[in-house]
């Protein structure tokens, strides 16, 4: 398993990690994911830790608690050391009036909680789930600093910001001297390259790696849809609240992608999902993608994304056909090339 720098930080992460969005299956939502229970996440584990990957990435809202839970079981009696927790907190997590947001109340009882169901005593990697306007980042930034000089979170990311969101928190941080970003957990695949417009150059300027999620662009490219034939049984596209949760994508951009990777998956002898993944792999400021699994079978073949590349023409098919165009400024910004450059 290969293993790059989180971004700017000295932290070495395997360059695929295992999501346990899949673990608990409570829920409109994470039902349609997957169910896993404590047994089966322990034998995901047991494939992960043999194949070199050693990063397991959850949230507070996964199940309602339950999949942080079910990760703290499924880890428990391993060396602790040899394995980097990642989860996440903002969205509203109970009731209560502060039971939501990254208010210092909120993230302070937000970490004790994950810190409990994950069974261990320190979170590698902490990421706020969502941009909240409502509170200064200098009560968040300041929150999370003290967090990571009591020894409760190692490193700080983010989710799901925009560019000016992570860059008011970065100088915010530089300005008092805080931790910094160094994350961030950013959807990104061949349906969804919006992160290159902006955060990806952010990103390389700024030292921040990419924590991919969705990277199957929330299950699309799993090879099993094609043009005319129904879902397959098990897609979590059956789900209403997964369809409106997710990214949209219109269907003729879909068969374009999935025609060059059917192409791509042909000449290679690896699958949709394996390229697909390959292709995030290879592309600037990615620190690592995160995969999901609901069984055995799917989390060996997301496995198997690894130890080998695609050649540089099957790149630029794949970019050909996955290809938007851009809103403004980034179109305008893409003719002064000579300026702007593309991160490499």
């Amino acid at each position: 398993m290969e293993h790059r720098h989180l971004g700017a930080s000295g932290l070495r992460v395997p360059v695929l990690s295992l999501g346990t969005g899949t673990f608990g299956g409570q829920g409109a939502l994470f039902s349609a994911w997957g169910d896993t229970d404590v047994a089966q996440a322990r034998r995901l584990v047991d494939i992960c830790l043999e194949a070199g990957l050693n990063m397991f990435d959850s949230a507070d809202v996964y199940s309602k608690g339950a999949a942080e839970s079910i990760l703290g079981e499924a880890l428990k009696g391993r060396p602790r050391d040899a394995l980097l927790i990642s989860t996440k907190a903002t969205f509203r997590f109970g009731e209560g009036e502060n039971q939501v947001g990254s208010s210092r109340h909120h993230l302070i009882n937000a970490i004790d909680g994950a810190l409990k169901r994950l069974g261990t005593d320190y979170i590698d990697l902490f990421q706020l789930h969502g941009f909240d306007a409502r509170t200064p980042v200098e009560e968040v930034l300041s929150t999370l600093d003290n967090l990571v000089r009591a020894g409760k979170i190692r490193y700080l990311g983010v989710s799901n910001f925009s560019g000016w969101h992570l860059m008011k928190s970065l100088a915010a941080a530089d300005r008092h001297g805080w931790t910094r970003y160094v994350a961030h957990q950013a959807y990104y695949s061949l349906l969804g390259r919006d992160y290159e417009w902006e955060l990806m150059p952010l990103a390389a300027d700024q030292g921040v790696g990419a924590v991919v999620w969705s990277p199957l662009g929330w299950g699309r490219l799993t090879g099993k849809l094609r043009r005319g034939q129904p879902l397959p049984a098990t897609s979590r596209l059956h789900s209403q609240a997964n369809i409106e949760s997710g990214p949209p994508v219109e269907d003729e951009h879909l068969y374009r992608v999935v025609d060059a990777l059917d192409e791509v998956a042909a000449e290679t002898g690896r699958s949709v999902p394996q390229v697909a993944i390959n292709w995030l792999l290879q592309r600037p400021t990615v620190s690592t993608v995160i995969i999901g699994a609901r069984n055995e079978e799917q989390l060996r073949q997301n496995l198997g994304a690894v130890g080998w590349n695609l050649t540089a023409g099957q790149v630029a098919r794949l970019d050909a056909a996955s290809a938007v165009t851009r809103p403004y400024p980034y179109w305008h910004q893409a003719g002064f090339r000579y300026r702007n450059p593309t991160p490499v």
